[in-house]
């Protein structure tokens, strides 16, 4: 019998209030703001700042394919597992996108038997974060122009307006235009442009600060253009820095849900790491730091974008450092890196098992190159075969890991319970000899470099003569000892979403540079990524619906 939809068994389970999931973790009634029975915020009372006494798990994955992954599945099941095998354990993820849910990735609450819920709830509106940072986001821009209209005392030079408005949904239509036209009561004409929300630095900002203090630092710190000299106006200079913060004031408290199981569950913040850094709040990782004995968080994409990224941005923010890393695989999603189309997923081909798991060797490989134990958690589905699974732990073995299979997506906890021991057998060993692959005061323009040939494998970068004239202001302006946001696709270790595998020598153009001095890095922006995505010729929106009783279908 078919196992049912993730909605169906999220609608099925049967929860637990959420002050229960929160006294599991000593977090007492009187700090949460409850939405309905099963959702809360927790109000900050120190802890986002306090020492972290749990042990950290990262999860991170190859690079994504069509044939699925299941990063936040196995985030889920890992967590379920080490609870279920007594410890106290908590996860840590993002909110999920409306564009993407909307659009073609679905949601972001997991499947099957390890899911994080209420389901439908998390993946639409929730608590309301992202709402508060399109608001936050989109005052300023409003700010900005209100200033031009009234006379522009800071000077600021239309031309070298940097800030752009944000929506969080996918709409192409909206990455250039033009504001202002219809009369000068309409303000004055300008390019302008739109990124989705969740690429945009207020939401960086949301999920790197430490308090709210530091929070109205940061919204204050952002650049939004430069006069004719050269100069930089900030959010602060327009005196929107408050206001911003006020919208963004309970956004900041972490929420606090649960897996289908029980488990406590942090889910907060929401970057995209193809664009931004990729990783869930800095103080709901914190929190549970400080709260649970083992927290497991989940980085973007494949391992090249949201685990650098968290390893040299949100870890060095943070003060904080995984003990172990988790890299997510599956045997169709290799074999796709192997060469074979989705049309012949079905088919065995140890071959091309072989073949793709470079793809997952690169990965383990970065990830020993910071000093930090690797296993992998393979995923596995139904048409695979043992030849080729054994292939797979054959390859990762070669490697100096191990490859455990897991279930979790049909079993809940008990199919991931033989890694959740390997991982607590690694952390029993003690704390990893975490280190960075480049130091602060490495060059801007190194740094992109390092990450390029160390990470991706390229033979070098190719800075365009405007790119490599931004990295030299940003760092004549103290900016230098910034980290670097590498925004490219998910689909490659390049910056061509059809190079698959595992290449090397390729060359990384480089074609944009932004400051986000809020956020506190720099972003690069490799080949054609972009900031506002679109919708794809048949877009998820088309299926979900309402039906006669009024509860949503097609939602996934």
């Amino acid at each position: 019998m078919a196992q049912p939809s993730d909605i169906a068994i999220a609608r099925a389970a049967r929860l637990r209030p959420i002050g229960e999931i929160a006294a599991a973790l000593g977090l007492p009634e009187a700090r949460l703001h409850v939405f309905g029975r099963h959702m809360a915020k927790i109000r900050l009372d120190g802890d986002g700042g306090a020492p972290p006494k749990g042990r950290l798990v990262l999860v991170t994955g190859i690079n994504p394919t069509p044939a699925g992954e299941g990063k936040t599945t196995a985030t889920v099941g890992l967590a379920d597992a080490l609870r279920r095998d007594g410890l106290n354990a908590a996860a840590c993820l993002r909110e999920p996108s409306l564009g993407p849910c909307f659009g073609v990735k679905g949601g972001a609450t997991g499947g099957g038997y390890a899911q994080v819920v209420p389901m439908e709830e998390i993946n639409l509106h929730f608590t309301g974060d992202f709402h508060a940072v399109t608001a936050a986001n989109n005052l300023l821009a409003a700010m900005i122009d209100n200033h031009l209209y009234w006379g522009n005392a800071l000077g600021l030079d239309h031309r070298r307006i940097t800030w752009r408005r944000g929506l969080d949904m996918n709409d192409r239509a909206l990455r250039q235009l033009v504001v202002g036209l219809g009369g000068v009561t309409n303000g004055y004409p300008r390019e302008d442009g739109f990124d989705i929300s969740v690429a945009s630095e207020v939401m960086a900002v949301l999920c790197l600060a430490t308090d709210l203090a530091d929070l109205k630092a940061r919204l204050g710190q952002m650049i939004v253009g430069n006069r004719r000299d050269g100069s930089a106006v900030t959010a602060a200079d327009l005196k929107a820095d408050g206001a911003m913060a006020v919208l963004l004031r309970e956004a900041l408290n972490p929420n606090l849900v649960q897996t289908l199981e029980g488990t406590p569950a942090f889910v907060h913040g929401g970057p995209f790491a193809n664009i931004a850094h990729g990783c869930n709040s800095a103080i709901a990782t914190r929190m549970a730091l400080a709260h649970a004995d083992v927290v497991v968080t989940e980085a973007g994409f494949g391992a090249d974008l949201g685990a650098e990224k968290f390893l040299h941005i949100k870890c060095r923010q943070a003060g904080i450092a995984p003990d172990c890393v988790v890299v997510v695989a599956t045997v169709r999603a290799l074999k796709m890196h192997g060469g074979v189309a989705r049309a012949g997923l079905g088919r065995e081909d140890v071959g091309a098992v072989r073949l793709g798991s470079a793809n997952l060797l690169r990965h383990i490989e970065n990830m020993q190159r910071f000093g930090l134990p690797v296993l992998v958690a393979l995923n596995r589905f139904d048409g695979d075969t043992a030849a080729e699974l054994s292939a797979v732990k054959d390859a990762v073995a070669e490697a100096g890991s191990e490859a455990h299979l897991c279930t979790h997506w049909s079993d809940g906890s008990a199919g991931a319970m033989a890694l959740g021991r390997a991982v607590a057998s690694r952390l029993r060993s003690g704390p990893a000899s975490f280190t960075s692959l480049y130091p602060e005061a490495m060059q801007l323009e190194d740094k992109i470099r390092a990450i390029a040939t160390r990470i991706y494998r390229a033979a070098d970068v190719a800075i365009a003569p405007g790119v490599a004239k931004r990295l030299a202001a940003f760092e004549a302006a103290g900016f230098g000892h910034l980290p670097v946001c590498i925004a490219k696709t998910q689909y490659s270790f390049s910056a061509n979403p059809q190079l698959l595998g595992a290449p090397d020598g390729h060359v990384l153009p480089v074609r944009e540079a932004r400051l986000a001095a809020g956020a506190g890095f720099v972003v690069a922006l490799a080949g054609d990524v972009m900031t506002m995505p679109g919708l794809p010729r048949v877009p998820a929106a088309e299926t979900i619906t309402l039906n006669a009783d009024g509860a949503i279908e097609g939602l996934f």
